[in-house]
């Protein structure tokens, strides 16, 4: 696991914007949240699952990291105030206390976007069907019907207790 996740640190490194210019606060924001921290498992599954279908290691890279970039979003959003109010990610400040809430939303809505824009790149495929299939599958992992309505039921269900099926539920949504 840690060559996966050396390697995907790195196409993170190089796929995320760099600080600098009129927006560098925010290009720092979604570093923060991001780079440097986190067990990668997702992404060390993408470069598994590539591996074994013989994926070009560049490409299977790239989806990585996108997995791992709207992975950071969802933490991003679920530390916020309005969701679950969490003042640490990871042993350190949540993006909204080592910014501003506001930086934070836009940190993570720029995270979202960047991860779908990695998939549609054709760097990441040279086939666009393929790119058109990689941006659906992830999609549909993060929509209503995945994370978000996971998180939906999360905090709907805040001081319920929900039985076996709906924990599986929940948590099945939540992580894909």
């Amino acid at each position: 696991m840690a060559r996966a996740a050396s390697a995907v640190e790195q196409a993170l490194d190089n796929l995320l914007p760099p600080v600098e210019g009129a927006e560098g606060r925010l290009a720092e924001a979604m570093r923060y949240a991001t780079l440097g921290g986190g067990k990668r498992l997702r992404a060390f599954l993408v470069l598994e699952s590539a591996g074994l279908f013989g994926v070009n290691e560049t490409c299977a890279a790239r989806v990585a990291a996108s997995v791992e970039m709207l992975h950071a979003y969802s933490l991003v959003h679920d530390d916020l105030p309005a969701m679950d109010d969490d003042d640490l990610r990871r042993g350190k400040p949540s993006a909204h206390k080592a910014f501003d809430e506001a930086t934070a939303i836009l940190a993570g809505d720029a995270l979202q976007c960047r991860a779908f824009e990695i998939l549609g790149e054709p760097d990441t495929h040279s086939d666009p069907q393929a790119r058109c299939e990689l941006v659906m599958a992830l999609g549909a992992a993060a929509g209503a019907r995945g994370m978000a309505g996971g998180q939906m039921i999360d905090m709907v269900a805040e001081g319920q207790t929900l039985d076996g099926p709906a924990v599986t539920r929940l948590q099945a949504l939540k992580t894909g």
